[in-house]
């Protein structure tokens, strides 16, 4: 990095947010996405719009790449600096502005931690559905980024369903808001809506307006074995076909439980040898005896399948291990192989069809899967797993695994991700979800907000 151009950064946000050396560049080139590192040339801490706006200026009038940065959480390598240039941090940006609860809704700043909102809206009895599994330690600017969902989308939405307005840099240093503070705007092109899932690629969201719905009071929670896991697949819709919206519908098979449970110390649950798979079943609401209705007509749907017995979660304790459980699955199938996770959505009446896709895939590439994921949703991720394979093997037989499994997907009508975003690693393969005019949109409106292509590039789409 030029230093001159080290020095302009620091008159902007000081000397003490600006770092050059190798320790913090090389922290701050990684996110979750398998192995990768990609450290940015300088990595800078900026705490305003106006700030922000300065660097997007001295990056225009220079060339220089900006790669927004958030919790590094992500898992499609949207928040690596592929191109070096300026690392641009948001975690001091994680200010909690408003919790308005006459209008349900928060003004909330992009680096704040998901669950910490999640928590302040609460004390004031009010609900942000989105849960992430990461909500931990994902930032709330972040979901946006990618529009997260997680176990509760199923009955509650992603992030795009509670996103009203932002507060917006553009690439050229403009600072707008995308919107409105209303629950209906049909006022001109949806700006807001644009600038959800568009992970960084056309402008730095600085501000955020959220609704928010009430919070509820009461939840069952359920966990299912079965003894195929296509069966296990099969029960997703057929409950939704009993007329019951659960509130998390989640699907682990055999490999995903065990191994979380010798990850996660504290989790034990007793699992009969000739059990293939889960399904975490959560329904929610204010009346516990509606709940018990629907968690009744639940186990009259699933007699149907040959399942061994259910357990119930009787405590909040019990509760909060299982989904401890479900959560920890992605880290611990990280902590066994090196390992390549997609994100493949498809109607969920389709998704027994997918999962004997990717286990035909495997058996033909010769790789092993680890899959779970929000069924309720037809959401499947698939752990490709390195075990023992072949350096060469892992190399040049994957990508035709990968690419049957999303061939299989598209045909099935769902698309390459469900909520972890393209990214860097997907990007090659949005032509078998697109076609040429579809892409070149895209890329009509890449070129519209950043003529420069200095905003976050090398993710999305080959340019």
């Amino acid at each position: 990095m030029n230093p001159k151009i080290v020095v302009e950064l620091q008159n902007i946000v000081g000397e003490s947010c600006v770092f050059t050396d190798e320790d913090t560049r090389k922290n701050y080139g990684h996110d979750e996405t398998e192995d990768y590192n990609f450290p940015p040339q300088v990595v800078v801490k900026p705490k305003t719009p106006e700030e922000i706006s300065a660097i997007m200026k001295l990056a225009t009038q220079n060339k220089i790449p900006v790669t927004p940065i958030g919790a590094k959480t992500g898992l499609s390598g949207g928040a690596l600096s592929i191109y070096g240039g300026i690392g641009l941090s948001m975690e001091r940006f994680n200010s909690i502005i408003e919790v308005d609860d006459k209008n349900l809704q928060v003004i909330v700043e992009p680096g704040v931690i998901t669950q910490v909102l999640k928590d302040a809206v609460a004390e004031k009895g009010l609900f942000y559905p989105v849960d992430p599994s990461s909500l931990g330690s994902c930032f709330i600017g972040g979901n946006i980024a990618e529009n997260s969902g997680g176990a509760r989308a199923v009955k509650y939405g992603v992030t795009k369903d509670y996103v009203l307005n932002l507060e917006v840099v553009l690439p050229n240093g403009e600072i707008i808001w995308t919107g409105a503070n209303t629950l209906k705007n049909s006022t001109g092109y949806n700006l807001t809506q644009l600038m959800v899932g568009s992970e960084g690629t056309l402008g730095i969201i600085t501000k955020i307006v959220l609704k928010l719905i009430p919070k509820v009071t009461h939840t069952i929670l359920m966990l299912v074995p079965f003894y195929k896991a296509e069966q296990a697949c099969e029960a997703v819709s057929a409950i939704f076909r009993a007329g019951i919206v659960p509130s998390a519908l989640e699907f682990m098979e055999r490999d995903a439980i065990d191994w979380t449970m010798k990850f996660v110390e504290g989790v034990s649950v007793p699992i009969k040898e000739e059990v293939q798979a889960h399904l975490l079943i959560e329904v929610d609401g204010n009346y516990p005896e509606v709940l018990f209705q629907e968690a009744e007509k639940i186990t009259e749907v699933l007699e149907q399948f040959e399942i061994d017995e259910v357990l119930f979660a009787d405590t909040e304790d019990q509760k909060n291990a299982l989904w401890k459980l479900r959560r920890a699955v992605g880290e611990a199938v990280k902590s066994n192989s090196v390992y390549k996770e997609e994100d493949t959505v498809v109607p969920r009446y389709a998704l027994p069809i997918l999962l004997k896709g990717v286990k035909d895939a495997g058996k033909k590439y010769g790789f092993h899967t680890v899959c779970y994921g929000h069924a309720g949703d037809g959401n499947l991720h698939i752990n490709i797993v390195k075990g023992d394979m072949s350096d060469e093997n892992w190399i040049t037989e994957v990508p035709k695994g990968i690419v049957e499994i999303f061939e299989l997907t598209v045909q099935l009508k769902g698309t390459l991700s469900g909520e972890h975003g393209i990214g860097y690693v997907q990007k090659d393969y949005m032509p078998l979800a697109f076609n040429t005019a579809e892409l070149n949109l895209m890329k009509g409106i890449k070129k519209l907000f950043d003529p420069l292509g200095i905003l976050n590039p090398g993710k999305i789409l080959n340019m």
